[in-house]
């Protein structure tokens, strides 16, 4: 295995992780929950081996060009449109 497709797995696992986070966020506080399960579900293409089952699946693989701009798009929509700091401060009062 090439250490461009060890990073490329390591970012794709953090990726998906984060943004399942920020999807689990704002569906459970603030008034976000489509929002946050659309990101959720999002997040799946980040996880590595996603891309060959959706190619096996459709014939079509998601470039990572698109990639990088959605999650451009979906931190930008988390941090400032959505609020996040605010949702995250929410839920840590609920939870404390």
């Amino acid at each position: 295995m090439s250490i461009k497709v060890v990073l490329g797995n390591i970012a794709g696992w953090f990726l998906a992780i984060l943004f399942f986070a920020i999807g689990f966020v704002n569906t459970f506080w603030g008034n976000d929950a489509i929002f946050g399960i659309g990101i959720a579900v999002l997040s799946v293409i980040y996880i590595p081996g996603t891309s060959a089952y959706i190619k096996k699946l459709t014939g079509f693989s998601i470039p990572v060009v698109v990639k990088i701009l959605l999650a451009l798009f979906i931190l930008w929509a988390a941090l400032g449109v959505g609020e996040l700091f605010d949702k995250t401060e929410m839920m840590l009062e609920d939870l404390l």
